[in-house]
């Protein structure tokens, strides 16, 4: 039995997946994998479920009705991590944006100290590889505008690939979390802040996907503008719900 659990949300990943799941299963530290696919039509779940086939113990499958969101998606994970008792629990893409190689060190983070240790890619200046520049401005600008916002001292908001403590999600009400795109990384981090969680940044340095199509939307990036000033302020007058 591994304490921690990375959870890879999929959609339309049949591109990667097989890879995704070799890279963390070969890693020295034993980490158990589990995919919430949902239901993707390019046979996703079907190759995650071949899979399982040769590693019964350490990989998991969940697979929803339809697709609902990166944030429900990550939800669900944490909810089946707590009930299974992991110590440590990881959120990661599938598209090798974030490196595996990178999960131990994150680990040692939380070992350390930390109660949420975050793989950021800003925390020793700009660490994105083959993004065109819009992009990066859009995503340095977004973390910015979040830590003016929130007052998180966190250089990352938006990361995606982090490493929680099982008590940091056991006491975050996961049925009140809001978001369900990109703004759901910010909410999660700007709960654990609020309860005066320690927060670690690991530096990293994070690739564009190669295979597959990128999930960002407008509606995402609109969710991420004017969502982090409504959560602001609802902290501020619902600070019970929070």
């Amino acid at each position: 039995m591994s304490d921690s659990l990375v959870i890879i949300p999929t959609y339309n990943e049949i591109e990667n997946i097989e890879a995704i799941i070799d890279a963390v299963q070969l890693l020295k530290k034993n980490f158990h994998v589990l995919i919430v696919d949902d239901n993707s039509p390019d046979g996703t779940a079907q190759k995650v479920s071949e899979k399982m086939g040769d590693t019964p113990d350490t990989l998991f499958l969940e697979v929803r009705k339809e697709k609902a969101g990166l944030g429900t998606a990550y939800i669900h994970g944490f909810k089946w991590a707590i009930a299974r008792k992991y110590e440590y629990i990881f959120e990661m893409d599938a598209d090798f944006s974030h490196d595996p190689r990178d999960l131990p060190r994150l680990y040692r983070a939380c070992l350390n100290g930390a109660d949420v240790s975050v793989g950021s890619r800003y925390k020793k200046g700009v660490n994105v590889v083959d993004w065109p520049l819009y992009r990066v401005l859009l995503s340095y600008g977004a973390s910015f505008y979040v830590k003016m916002i929130t007052g998180m001292r966190v250089h990352d908001p938006t990361a995606g690939f982090v490493c929680y403590k099982r008590e940091v999600l056991e006491n975050i009400d996961l049925n009140s979390i809001r978001f369900i795109g990109y703004a759901f990384q910010i909410e999660m981090k700007f709960r654990a802040y609020l309860k005066n969680y320690k927060i670690e940044e690991v530096s990293i340095i994070f690739r564009d996907r190669v295979k597959g199509k990128s999930k960002m939307s407008s509606s995402i990036i609109s969710e991420a503008i004017w969502g982090v000033f409504m959560m602001k302020m609802r902290s501020m007058f619902q600070k019970s719900r929070f």
